[in-house]
């Protein structure tokens, strides 16, 4: 006995949900069925506020009125178009009648109190027992297979697909609200060790700056990250053969097995060694029902508990644990989805009154124009999902808002809006007036914080980090040099301050202990966060070993190259080097090579990066120069910490691992 596929997913919403769905479903029938001349009860406005809140959110309530016969046509009122869903009077009304009694029948058993079941079949097994010989009966018309409902035009099939999206995501979340869920992954995270480190650094920049506004919060999300990308989880390109330890390629996809499936693993990805001849399965947790809008790879990774266990993956992997570590620690925090294909978390911070972005792939946190800017991604539509509330979010991470507006053509921005509000409306039935007024204040702070299109700042303009080059470049998010098609990339540029000019004199030092520029020709002046002052990076991150205490700058796991680089410019205040000592330090392990150079315009001079001051009086003269280390070679799995820069204990924190000292003169 076939059953109509929209009743049964319709049937799966929880049931005052279904009920409430059905009474409107069975309205628009019977208006028809009663009325059958009218034309006003024949078509229904998409824009319509009943509509567009009590029916499209839910699932099957649309594809039940396409298998009734309802078709989508456009109308021009008031020199707009207007999109409606017409019954046409060459629709089948036997159709219609069929799936409003498949709708009623189950309605009927609900209202008993009976457990819901598959629709049509108690309907069909009463009045068949009955009317068994009347061959056009409503009885014979609810055993008969239904005909495959018409094809929807593409517009409202944009507004499904992109429906799914909305309700998988939102739907999601709530995994993280689990307090088993919660507790497995507060066993996974050194807490202690993070909160010590958080009130430690928090003490330090109190003491820098008395009137810093930053809380205990803000620092722990911090350690949060660095520990999660550094410690916890790793990037997978290709797996290592688990049979010899060599590279492997992703070859092609293998079923997945009964325990992938119960993890949701839905595509499992054949890594094939070709030395052995082996193959390591890769299981991805994706949903296929995730996959919507102009790029086919956009899937949603929906097993948090798994990855606990797994610890690796891509971005899909990495934003889903992080964002469940962070729930599990009492972080408020959503999940972000882009749908120019990545993911990432915000959290929201108390103490700034504000949600900030925090990428646990790329160890950043409040740089939101990273992808714009720094990817040159092509944005159109973010959303943040939580247990409250979804929130579009794209105008956060754009400084181009004409250009982001013009690519949201996927839905109509009214239908965006009124679905949102509406999955809103359900999901914050439950909560108190407090709760929903503290909501409805940050959502009002968020609203302005988009109106006016920041500028970015220099940890925002550089290329991915994570995953393999070749990934990166398939992907067109490395910007520049990474990819080999420009030499120039906009980040930090160190130029003389006034102090620095009347001095004549700039030295800076880096520590990687304390992970701090102090610019000590400027008042000593500290600038937190090895990347804040570089030119240009390319697969390189700090790792911290907490087991050795011993922390440095590395590739990334899994790239071939890593590249970074400081650039010092003098033109600007019409100076130029009189001399210029440099210091360095880099270690290497087997094959791993560090290639430290100094660039000034067309000479190149190569160093050695052992720890000890060297002048070099071939830039006298120069206006401007960068230091640039190359990173490159190792041996197998771990082949990315076999080239090191800035090695040193943690203990060691008076120690200076890169030092750069200029006079200047004038031009």
């Amino acid at each position: 006995m076939a059953v109509s596929p929209a009743v049964t997913t319709l049937c799966e919403n929880s049931n005052g949900v279904f009920l409430d769905a059905a009474k409107l479903l069975l309205t628009y029938a019977d208006n028809i069925l009663r009325y059958p001349s009218e034309e006003k009860y024949r078509s229904i406005r998409i824009g319509n506020p009943t509509f567009s809140t009590k029916l499209l959110p839910i699932k099957g309530a649309v594809e039940c009125l396409f298998e009734m016969g309802f078709e989508e046509v456009q109308f021009i009122s008031n020199c707009q178009a207007e999109t409606h869903l017409v019954f046409p009077k060459s629709a089948s009304v036997e159709q219609l009648r069929l799936i409003r009694e498949s709708i009623a029948a189950e309605r009927d058993q609900r209202l008993r109190g009976g457990q819901p079941v598959q629709p049509a079949v108690q309907a069909a097994a009463a009045s068949a027992s009955a009317s068994a010989s009347a061959p056009e009966s409503s009885a014979a018309a609810s055993i008969r297979p239904v005909s495959p409902p018409p094809p929807q035009p593409s517009s409202l099939e944009s507004s499904m697909s992109f429906f799914v999206t909305l309700q998988s995501n939102f739907q999601h979340v709530m995994l993280y609200e689990n307090p088993e869920l919660q507790q497995k992954a507060r066993s996974c995270i050194p807490h202690q060790q993070l909160s010590s480190a958080a009130e430690h650094k928090l003490k330090e920049v109190k003491e820098a700056d008395p009137e810093c506004k930053l809380g205990k919060e803000d620092f722990l999300v911090l350690e949060l990250l660095r520990w999660f990308k550094q410690d916890f989880f790793s990037w997978v390109n290709c797996l290592p053969c688990s049979s010899c330890g060599g590279q492997t390629q992703n070859a092609r996809s293998l079923s997945p097995t009964t325990d992938d499936l119960r993890w949701g693993a839905q595509r499992v990805e054949d890594h094939y060694c070709r030395s052995c001849q082996l193959s390591t399965r890769f299981p991805r947790f994706i949903n296929k029902h995730f996959r919507c809008g102009e790029n086919t790879d956009l899937t949603r990774y929906n097993n948090p508990e798994k990855l606990l266990e797994t610890r690796r993956g891509r971005c899909g992997e990495w934003a889903n644990c992080f964002t469940l570590c962070c729930r599990a620690l009492g972080l408020e925090a959503r999940y972000i989805w882009d749908s120019t294909d990545h993911v990432w978390t915000e959290i929201y911070s108390v103490s700034q009154r504000r949600w900030l972005h925090c990428d646990s792939c790329e160890n950043v946190c409040d740089k939101p124009l990273l992808y714009e800017v720094g990817w040159e991604k092509k944005l159109a539509y973010i959303l943040a999902f939580s247990k409250d509330q979804v929130v579009d979010v794209t105008w956060r991470y754009s400084c181009k808002h004409p250009e982001v507006l013009s690519r949201r053509t996927r839905v109509q921005e009214t239908w965006l809006l009124h679905t949102i509000n509406g999955l809103n409306a359900s999901r914050q039935q439950s909560l108190s007036p407090e709760r929903k007024k503290e909501l409805t204040e940050r959502l009002l702070v968020e609203l302005v914080e988009f109106i006016s299109p920041k500028k970015p700042k220099p940890g925002e303009l550089g290329g991915r980090n994570s995953g393999s080059l070749a990934w990166r470049i398939a992907r067109g998010e490395t910007r520049g040099a990474d990819s080999g098609t420009s030499t120039q990339a906009d980040g930090y540029v160190f130029t003389p301050t006034e102090k620095e000019k009347g001095d004549r004199l700039l030295h800076v030092r880096y520590s990687a202990t304390k992970d701090q520029y102090c610019r000590v020709s400027n008042d000593s002046e500290v600038i937190q966060s090895w990347d804040q002052c570089v030119w240009n990076k390319d697969s390189v991150f700090r790792k911290v070993e907490s087991d050795w205490q011993m922390v440095y700058i590395a590739r990334t796991e899994g790239s071939s190259m890593g590249r970074i680089s400081w650039k010092f410019d003098f033109a600007p205040a019409g100076l130029k080097i009189k001399s210029l000592s440099v210091m360095a330090s880099s270690q290497t392990f087997h094959s791993g090579k560090v290639c430290w150079q100094l660039q000034a315009g067309p000479i190149t001079t190569e160093f050695s990066g052992d720890g000890k001051m060297q002048s070099f009086q071939s830039l006298s003269g120069s206006s401007e120069f960068i230091v640039v280390a190359g990173l490159s070679g190792g041996e197998g799995e771990t082949s990315w910490q076999h080239t090191q820069l800035f090695r040193q204990s943690l203990k060691q924190t008076e120690e200076t691992s890169f030092e750069i000292l200029i006079h200047l003169e004038d031009a």
